[in-house]
């Protein structure tokens, strides 16, 4: 019998502690009302552990996703107006924590008439401008697979450029919300064509086979990406998607000799694993 949700006793590996109280009050403290972290809205199960080390993954373009995909903790709605002022915010927040490396992640906003591109472009100069030794690493929307609009993002030169096909093909259409199989992919060959260094992530426990699974993960490398990311499925509330599978460790060390084994530069696979996991220690 499937695994119905995350309310269930879940195995041992699964397990997570809490943020240390000084390094979860030093970046609450400095995000405040006006930044968002995905570590706390997509209720990430590493939040401790990378809170710990001092690091974050910043939100950009408020906190309400214009989609409702059945596996997101993102708040679904209608968003809020763009802040101006959030390059500036952000700039000052990596000042204070003494950041050498940054993730930034974002709601989608199919509302706006560039998806957000400009702003994503905006807070990748504002933070060079003012960190040149800093790197940025974006996580982004698919923008539809519009070139315009990545090449919006690309010509600020972040150091990584990531969209996750967070699925197999078959459950896309069933646990995300407008985005496609092949627009995600075409997201990214058009990054890599533009000459970026490319990362995309996977879940797993979502009901895929394990062919699937492997098709996927081929699917992203020919593709052209660089870097991979597969993690466990955690549903966030009784509403999600339900979990079919919990994946033990040995099984995401195969997938992860899977990956290498079609040329991938790095993988992160374990069943706690998230886009931006590791992704200071990668740097």
């Amino acid at each position: 019998m499937a695994d119905q949700d995350n309310y269930y006793p879940k195995p041992e590996w699964l397990k997570i502690r809490l943020p240390r109280a000084d390094e979860y009050k030093k970046i609450k403290s400095t995000l405040g009302n006006h930044l968002h972290t995905i570590c706390e809205s997509g209720m990430c199960p590493n939040i401790a552990e990378c809170w710990g080390m001092g690091t974050a993954t910043f939100m950009i373009l408020g906190n309400t996703c214009s989609r409702n995909c059945k596996f997101c903790a993102v708040l679904p709605g209608k968003p809020e107006p763009v802040n101006p002022e959030e390059p500036s915010i952000l700039s000052d927040a990596v000042r204070t924590l003494k950041l050498k490396h940054v993730v930034l992640t974002s709601v989608t906003r199919d509302d706006l008439p560039d998806e957000g591109a400009g702003h994503w472009a905006a807070c990748i100069r504002r933070l060079h401008e003012d960190h040149p030794d800093v790197t940025v690493e974006v996580l982004v929307p698919d923008f539809h697979a519009r070139k315009e609009l990545i090449a919006l993002v690309v010509s600020e030169k972040p150091y990584i450029y990531s969209h996750n096909l967070e699925t197999v093909r078959r459950l896309t259409s069933v646990v995300r919300s407008v985005a496609t199989y092949d627009t995600s992919l075409e997201s990214l060959r058009i990054a890599k064509e533009m000459g970026m260094l490319t990362k995309s992530g996977i879940m797993v426990g979502l009901g895929e086979t394990r062919e699937e699974i492997e098709e996927t993960i081929r699917d992203i490398r020919n593709a052209g990406c660089d870097l991979i990311t597969i993690g466990q499925y955690l549903q966030p509330t009784r509403k999600h998607h339900p979990v079919q599978r919990y994946y033990t460790p040995q099984e995401f060390s195969e997938f992860k000799e899977f990956a290498l084994s079609l040329g991938f530069k790095h993988v992160e696979s374990g069943p706690l694993v998230r886009s931006s996991y590791h992704s200071k220690p990668l740097f």
